[in-house]
């Protein structure tokens, strides 16, 4: 995974985890649901990086 990508994902789950805190804290259950997801998707991105990660070193273990 890049570190670029890591960092957008770190992002997007910080994010989601202050507008949960924002939601719950004033009483808008729309805008947590909204900071949920948005960390459930870089959670979801994570993991297809780390598959795509391991794809790759599978590849090169075969290959040497």
């Amino acid at each position: 995974m890049s570190t670029k990508d890591k960092a957008k994902n770190v992002a997007q789950s910080a994010g989601g985890k202050a507008k949960q805190a924002a939601g719950q804290a004033t009483g808008r259950p729309v805008t947590e649901q909204r900071g949920r997801r948005s960390q459930v998707k870089a959670d979801l991105k994570n993991s297809g990086e780390q598959l795509k990660d391991a794809g790759r070193k599978a590849k090169d273990a075969l290959d040497h």
